[in-house]
């Protein structure tokens, strides 16, 4: 990759010392690249900044001009602070308002919906808007963008993965938040609410079967965005015993989200939640799958991707770059802009089964 984002001030990494936020960072930095690093606490920001020798915006999301000012001079904003519910909007608001394209790692299904509503907004202003830019939810999103072409007339989309290690203080306060929704999934075109693990099968992933358990992953509002598939469920490889409690847990979801649980949990995340360290990043795999049918025909392709946060980190660099290079504008999906072969610009990425 070339030195393209950097010292003209084309990224900006909102949320840099988060944990996702500080492998973005150190990503770009290894790849020559010198972003503008940005968060809403003057302390850690500019301690990020300082071990990379790059500049630092502090800014909170609250005031839309502020926003707007602190990155009118960039290129493209790429947004790693999570939960993305709080955080995703603003941005993006300020970019349509300044001509800054825009790109997160979320995978939030109801913020993938909200910036799907800023579309017409976005071509109008000829931003481009891709959230996703993570493993939430380039490696499904190529699947899904690949099937569909393997099959056009395919009417249904099943996507799952194997081998998600311990996970992100991030990671851990966007699940807390949506415990009380439940799971999700796309059905004739809409999405639906359902229980937790509401549908479980067996899967091979590459490996050999296992059990897993259906998710409210981005998928479910991404890839009907991808492909127009109408019907789309999510798998995450589970034990048998974690099924089992998630469809238990989903009976709880109202106490979930009350306010006093709500905040005990957030606590508990802060105390004890601190995401996979080096050597886990550098020795995990995750195993993706997919598969369409149109009732008749049936095609399924695997892909063995690197740890994910390490391929969140990796990915978020290089589309950021993409999209600093021109993309389309309006709201898109990573395969919807740039293909199936999307998940490829991240190293280590294999086609299993195509």
């Amino acid at each position: 990759m070339t030195d393209q984002t950097g010292d003209d001030g084309r990224l900006l990494v909102y949320g840099a010392y988060g944990y996702t936020g500080r492998l973005v960072v150190e990503r770009a930095r290894a790849c020559g690249l010198s972003p503008v690093v940005a968060g809403r606490r003057r302390e850690p920001t500019t301690a990020v900044a300082d071990d990379h020798g790059v500049d630092a915006r502090v800014f909170a999301l609250d005031d839309r001009e502020t926003v707007a000012d602190a990155v009118a001079d960039v290129a493209v904003v790429c947004n790693c602070a999570g939960p993305f519910v709080h955080t995703a909007e603003p941005l993006v608001e300020a970019c349509l308002s300044t001509g800054t394209d825009y790109c997160d790692v979320t995978g939030e299904i109801g913020v993938f919906e909200t910036l799907a509503g800023y579309d017409d907004a976005a071509r109008e202003a000829g931003v481009t808007v891709l959230p996703g830019v993570g493993f939430d939810v380039v490696p499904t999103d190529a699947l899904a963008a690949h099937l569909a072409d393997r099959l056009p007339s395919a009417t249904r989309l099943s996507l799952g993965f194997q081998g998600l290690g311990s996970v992100s203080p991030g990671t851990a306060h966007t699940v807390v938040d949506s415990l009380s929704a439940g799971g999700a999934v796309r059905r004739d075109g809409h999405l639906q609410s359902v229980p937790l693990a509401h549908d479980v099968r067996w899967i091979d992933f590459g490996r050999g079967e296992t059990r897993a358990a259906a998710i409210p992953w981005g998928d479910v509002s991404t890839a009907y965005h991808t492909t127009g598939i109408e019907n789309v469920t999510v798998y995450a490889a589970q034990p048998g015993a974690v099924s089992r409690l998630l469809r238990a847990g989903s009976r709880l979801a109202p106490l979930a989200g009350a306010a006093p649980v709500q905040s005990l949990l957030h606590g508990l995340v802060d105390r004890v939640v601190d995401g996979p360290d080096e050597r886990d990043r550098e020795a995990g795999e995750t195993y993706v799958w997919g598969r369409v049918t149109d009732g008749e025909r049936t095609e399924t392709a695997r892909l063995r991707t690197p740890e994910t946060y390490r391929f969140t980190a990796h990915s978020a660099v290089a589309l950021a770059d993409r999209v600093a290079d021109g993309a389309p504008a309006g709201f898109q999906t990573p395969a919807g802009a740039f293909g199936p072969e999307v998940v490829s610009t991240v190293a280590g990425v294999e086609w299993v089964e195509r």
